[in-house]
């Protein structure tokens, strides 16, 4: 090889690192693809012409702002930028805004650079009149012409970047102003939720053996409960579960329709001791024996039910509310090996007559005072005059709180009349302070609450899912004697606007999380809120501390985090969300994207360990590592039981490709300088 020969070589060698970089990058040396049309308002074909109307509507007359105005809305039909609009909550009308926090790494360089476009939009555009303005507070989306600023609209700049705004800290994608092939992704990458199928079968909740160890019961609709074994992690096990032998059954007493059953149990905080527990379900009064209360439509909240009518074919109450307390069977000296239950009651604790609709019902005792909570949903039909949600009187649309280690007794006094049950009032209810309200009321304002749960490791956060009507299905952090707006308020929103005078009398809690209902709606045909848990496992360190929830058509999964910390606000995103390649049992992703294929999602539950589980229509799914999803958690590695091998993604395989071209390319030119 002469001196020439050998400069070449060390040349094009050299260019490697440069060319491979690109390709680290997302780059592609391919010749980009021609659109075969005329570019328009944007310079995209996709609602080229509806797009150009909606920024024709804003009537923005500052040049500067209406250039950044154009931009965020040609950024929708992108196909790049197009993804963004579906990150967060909701379904968004504007690209999350990359904030001063947020860092790229240009294709010419590997320096950091700070992109702070939500501050750009917000000193160009904050004292300019827009109408229609896609930066609208939720609670005054555009209901009249007239123009409004981002300045009257939000109160600084800060509160305008936190709701429109991202940064690089949430591990997600940001719209930077630029066209597409500058949307900045954060240099970590972006987390999912992977999980497992470990069992089949349909249950609607789930609750781990108070004796602590992997032992769990699942409750099905029907009316039967069973005591199942859960797997090892990384065992590649199933759930150990006996369905010939339930833990208990009571289906006779049941009421089973697709609204009504067994929807809950809970356990005495002493069951190891006292074998205690408890069920909460539906019955008919014309089919079963003792299903018998006081019907919630009473004069006491100025209902008759001679007025309600007949609702599909059912009488007004006809249908009722019970709790019921069991006992363990005392076949074995220790509570922890029995393996079913008396199927005889030892009391009934609570029974009403359901004036319609049913759902709520879950139970579920306070980790730190002992005392019982009861969901009831509101009962009104839609709109209905009677409102009990709102009614002091009422215990419907409620949270109840009572005690069922003391009955009723005389120093209950006027009170003892109007319980529904055996059972006592706790001393600390709000009622001591609000002499209108009924002594069982803890909170109220609901309308159909679908699972609530204490944060296992701060204990004053209860959450609860509470699902809407038709505007907003939401999660609310449970407060004593809270009201939680409905039907006033639905989410955010004023559920009526002839409600508005109102809104100051009752002083409602807004949501932290949730999402438009008519987003799910408008794609699958219904939307429902499933509550979950504030996840405190270390299998996933990424989830640890964030609130998970999803929808009944569990098409999508939230996580909730507090920012900042301890200051009671809360930002809430979808999660990409799959099956685990190696997962004990086959579970199916959705055809087209990565998202899990599960059915109907009814409840989550958390097991001793606090790892959690999804309960679907199609079986029992744990939340793994999600390394084995092919997921990438930046704050810590799968340990080495969990390791598997990386499936190669395909900008590896094409990083590869490109790298023995480029060594065959230089041989092959060098030789060819040879001859």
């Amino acid at each position: 090889m002469d001196a020439f020969g050998l400069i070449f070589l060390v040349y094009t060698v050299s260019l490697f690192p440069y060319y491979s970089s690109l390709l680290a990058l997302g780059a592609s040396l391919r010749v980009p693809s021609k659109i075969n049309a005329h570019l328009g308002f944007c310079q995209y074909t996709v609602e080229d012409t509806q797009l150009q109307k909606q920024f024709h509507a804003l009537n923005v007359s500052d040049l500067h702002c209406a250039s950044l105005l154009r931009i965020i809305l040609c950024a929708k039909c992108d196909q790049y930028t197009a993804d963004l609009l579906l990150m967060g909550p909701s379904a968004r009308t504007t690209c999350r805004l990359c904030t001063s926090a947020s860092l790229r790494q240009t294709y010419q360089s590997k320096i950091n650079i700070s992109i702070d476009f939500c501050t750009k939009v917000w000193d160009t555009c904050g004292n300019v009149s827009i109408y229609n303005s896609p930066f609208a507070q939720p609670a005054q989306e555009i209901t009249d012409s007239s123009p409004s600023k981002l300045t009257d609209e939000w109160q600084s700049k800060t509160e305008f970047c936190e709701a429109f705004g991202e940064s690089s800290d949430d591990e997600t994608l940001c719209f930077d102003g630029e066209a597409s092939d500058r949307i900045h992704e954060s240099q970590k990458p972006i987390p999912g939720i992977c999980i497992e199928k470990i069992g089949n079968g349909s249950y609607i909740s789930m609750s781990a053996h108070p004796d602590g160890s992997d032992s769990i019961f699942l409750t099905s609709q029907e009316g039967k409960i069973w005591l199942a074994n859960l797997p090892n992690y990384g065992s590649n096990g199933t759930l150990n579960i006996d369905k010939s032998h339930p833990f208990l059954d009571i289906t006779d007493q049941v009421l089973f329709q697709s609204k009504f059953g067994l929807l809950s149990m809970a356990f005495h905080p002493n069951f190891n001791q006292n074998g205690r527990f408890f069920a909460s379900f539906n019955c008919d009064k014309l089919q079963h024996l003792g299903c018998s209360g006081r019907c919630a439509c009473n004069t006491d909240v100025n209902c008759d039910p001679a007025n309600l009518g007949i609702d599909d074919g059912i009488l007004p109450c006809q249908y009722h509310n019970v709790i019921a307390e069991f006992s363990a069977n005392r076949t074995h000296s220790k509570l922890k090996q029995e393996r079913s239950a008396n199927p005889s009651e030892v009391r009934r604790i609570f029974t009403m007559g359901i004036p319609s609709h049913g759902h709520a019902g879950q139970i579920l005792f306070g980790p730190e005072d002992g005392y019982l909570y009861y969901l009831v949903r509101d009962g009104s039909k839609n709109d209905a005059p009677s409102r009990f949600s709102q009614n002091k009187q009422s215990v419907q649309g409620k949270m109840l709180r009572i005690d069922v280690n003391k009955l009723p007794s005389a120093k209950d006094g006027k009170y003892s009349a109007h319980m529904w049950g055996n059972y006592s009032i706790p001393k600390d209810n709000p009622y001591i302070k609000d002499k209108k309200l009924l002594p069982e009321i803890w909170a109220l304002g609901f309308h159909n609450p679908w699972r609530c749960s204490f944060d296992s490791d701060q204990p004053s956060f209860f959450y609860c899912g509470d699902a809407g009507q038709a505007l907003f299905e939401e999660v609310d952090i449970i407060t004593k004697g809270g009201n939680y707006g409905w039907p006033i308020y639905e989410g955010p929103f004023l559920h009526n606007q002839t409600d508005l005078p109102k809104t100051n009398a009752i002083k409602a809690i807004l949501p932290v999380m949730g999402y438009n209902g008519s987003d799910v709606a408008s794609k699958i045909g219904g939307a429902s809120i499933i509550g979950g848990y504030t996840y405190r496992s270390k299998t996933d360190p990424c989830l640890y501390g964030r609130y998970v929830y999803t929808d009944l058509y569990a098409n999508t999964i939230w996580v909730g985090t507090e920012k900042p910390e301890k200051s009671g606000k809360f930002t809430s995103k979808r999660m990409p969300w799959s099956c685990a390649k190696d997962s004990p049992l086959e579970c199916n992703a959705t055809p087209g994207s990565h998202d899990a294929a599960i059915g109907y999602a009814f409840s989550f539950g958390e097991d001793n360990r606090k790892d959690v589980y999804l309960l679907a229509s199609s079986g029992v799914y744990r939340i793994v590592h999600p390394s084995r999803c092919g997921f990438v958690c930046s704050k810590d590695k799968p340990p080495n039981s969990m390791s598997r091998v990386p499936v190669p993604s395909s900008s590896n395989i094409r990083s590869t490709n490109f790298k023995v071209e480029f060594v065959v390319y230089v041989l092959v030119t060098y030789v060819g300088y040879l001859l």
